[in-house]
C-alpha cells in the first residue's frame, strides 16, 4: 500500500505527508501566545510551508477539497491576501497573509508585549520539480554571485513589501522565508531597514554565500586561523580602497549603523552546509573582540573582498540602499540566532522547514548584537 501511495504522490494524484497540515503541522498549537518565541517561529515557518504547498497545489492541479495549502494559514487565523507569481515561469514564489484577528488596539494596550502582525509576507525556497526547478536554480546561482537584487522575482517582492508597509506601517509587517526565500527576505529586510523601515524578519536556513568553513574544517584552531587571515586581508583592502573613496565614508558608516540596529531572527542547523557558516561567522567575530582585534573585525565585518575589489576597480562606491544590493547577503551585523542542536539524520532534514515547528525541538539561542 505504501509503494502505491508513493506512486500516486509522484503522479500528482495526492499530496505528500509533508504537505498535509493535519499530519505534519503543529496541530498542538490551538492558541497562539505572541510573546512565546516558539509560537511565533511556528507561525512564521508554517506560513512559509503554506507557500511551498500553494505552488505544489498549482503544479499538481489540486483544487477544491484536494488543495492542501489553505490549512497551513487558516489554522492560525490568517487569510490569503495576495499570491506572488514569478513572471518568468508562472510559479508561486511567495504570498501575503493577513491576520484576521488583528486590532490596532494591540499596539496601544500592550506596549511591552509582542504583537501579532497585520501582514506576513512569506517566500518559499527551491522546489526541485520540473515546473519550478529551472528558474529556482538560476536564482540560487544569483545568491552565490550576490546578484539576486537584479532578478525580476526580487524586484517584484520588494515592491509588494513596500506597498504593504505603506498601507499598514512597518511595525505591523513580518517577513519570513526559507532557503532561497530566506535570501529574498534577508535582502529585502536590509533594504527596508536602510530606508528607515525595519521589519520583523524570520530567516530559516538562509544561504551563506561563502565557503562553509564551519562544515568543512574540523579543527577549531584551524577554523579560527583561516577566518583571522580573512579578516586581516579584508580590513587591509578596505583601508586601501576607502582611502581612495574617502568622500563616501560618512554615508557608509551611517548606512551600516542603521543596519546594525536591525535584529532579524536567524535559524540555522550545524548539519546544513547551506547555512551552517553563520555559526562560525558570528563565533569568529566574538573571538576577534575577545583577543583585542575588535578594531580589525569592525572594518572586516562591514566589507566583503568581492565588493571591495570591484569598487577598487572603479565600479560602484555608492551607499545607502544600494549597499544592501551589492554586498554579500551574509554581511549581517546583528541577529538573534537559533541553532538546532538536535541530530539531523540527513541533509533533507537538516535543511528542511519542518524542523522549526517540531514540538521536540531542542536548540541554542544566541543574541549577536554588533558593537559599534
Amino acid at each position: 500500500m505504501e509503494e502505491e501511495d508513493d506512486d500516486m504522490v509522484k503522479e500528482g494524484l495526492m499530496a505528500s505527508q509533508r504537505e498535509i497540515f493535519s499530519i505534519s503541522g503543529p496541530v498542538h498549537l490551538t492558541s497562539i501566545d505572541w510573546n512565546n518565541s516558539y509560537h511565533r517561529t511556528s507561525v512564521a515557518s508554517c506560513l512559509v510551508q503554506a507557500v511551498y504547498t500553494l505552488e505544489r497545489d498549482r503544479q499538481q492541479n489540486r483544487i477544491g477539497l484536494k488543495s492542501q495549502a489553505n490549512h497551513w494559514w487558516e489554522f492560525f487565523n490568517f487569510t490569503l491576501a495576495e499570491t506572488l507569481i514569478d513572471q518568468s515561469d508562472g510559479s508561486i514564489y511567495g504570498a501575503v497573509f493577513e491576520y484576521k484577528l488583528f486590532s490596532y488596539n494591540y499596539y496601544h494596550n500592550t506596549p511591552h508585549s509582542k504583537t501579532p502582525p497585520r501582514h506576513v509576507i512569506a517566500f518559499r525556497g527551491t522546489i526541485m520539480k520540473r515546473h519550478s526547478r529551472s528558474r529556482d536554480l538560476r536564482l540560487d546561482i544569483r545568491c552565490i554571485r550576490d546578484s539576486l537584487h537584479d532578478s525580476t522575482r526580487f524586484v517584484h517582492a520588494i515592491e509588494v513589501i513596500q506597498t504593504s508597509v505603506a498601507k499598514t506601517g512597518n511595525a505591523a509587517v513580518w517577513l519570513a522565508g526559507h532557503s532561497l526565500g530566506a535570501a529574498v527576505a534577508l535582502l529585502a529586510g536590509k533594504i527596508m531597514t536602510r530606508s528607515g523601515f525595519p521589519l520583523e524578519c524570520y530567516l530559516f536556513n538562509p544561504p551563506f554565500s561563502s565557503i562553509p568553513i564551519e562544515k568543512l574544517v574540523k579543527s577549531e584552531k584551524l577554523k579560527h586561523g583561516v577566518r583571522f587571515a580573512g579578516s586581516l586581508v579584508k580590513a587591509g583592502v578596505a583601508i586601501a580602497v576607502k582611502g581612495r573613496h574617502h568622500h563616501n565614508k560618512g554615508q557608509e558608516d551611517d548606512s551600516f549603523k542603521k543596519l546594525a540596529s536591525w535584529i532579524p531572527y536567524l535559524y540555522v542547523n550545524p548539519s546544513d552546509p547551506i547555512c551552517s557558516e553563520y555559526i562560525g561567522y558570528f563565533k569568529h567575530r566574538n573571538k576577534m573582540f575577545e583577543i583585542g582585534a575588535g578594531k580589525i573585525e569592525r572594518i572586516a565585518t562591514r566589507n566583503s573582498l568581492r565588493s571591495l575589489l570591484s569598487r577598487g576597480g572603479g565600479g560602484g562606491g555608492g551607499s545607502s540602499c544600494s549597499d544592501s544590493s551589492s554586498e554579500p547577503l551574509h554581511l549581517l551585523p546583528s541577529a538573534y540566532m537559533t541553532i538546532n542542536t538536535s541530530k539531523s539524520p540527513n541533509f533533507k532534514k537538516a535543511h528542511g522547514i519542518h524542523q522549526w515547528w517540531d514540538p521536540m525541538f531542542s536548540g541554542e539561542y544566541v543574541l549577536h548584537q554588533f558593537n559599534q
